[in-house]
């Protein structure tokens, strides 16, 4: 199948320290050598009829539907995960191949 990408849209709770939680993904992420590559950022249009209010997004690459469920059954992530799903308001989740339709240049 090839690479598998974990895609998350967050909305936080107000008053989440938004930082603290970064900071903790980026360290969990660089602890697991099954994740490729980790991106995430911060909506810059606010068109909020078109986020639904969504604010961020974070992507992680796996090079494999197996290192993608080795990743979510890690106990660090399970730990993180209670902290991260505590802080947000609302969040929506896929999980899907990577079908590159216009690659990168070289």
């Amino acid at each position: 199948m090839g690479e598998v990408k974990h895609l998350c849209l967050v909305k936080f709770k107000e008053g989440i320290i938004v930082d603290d939680l970064l900071k903790g993904m980026t360290e969990l992420v660089s602890q697991m050598d099954m994740v490729k590559s980790f991106e995430w950022g911060e909506d810059v249009l606010n068109q909020e009829m078109l986020t639904q209010g969504f604010t961020h997004v974070f992507s992680l690459t796996f090079a494999s539907t197996e290192d993608l469920t080795s990743y979510m059954s890690h106990e660090r992530h399970a730990a993180f995960a209670g902290t991260f799903m505590a802080a947000l308001d609302k969040v929506v989740v896929i999980d899907f191949p990577v079908v590159i339709a216009k690659p990168a240049p070289a």
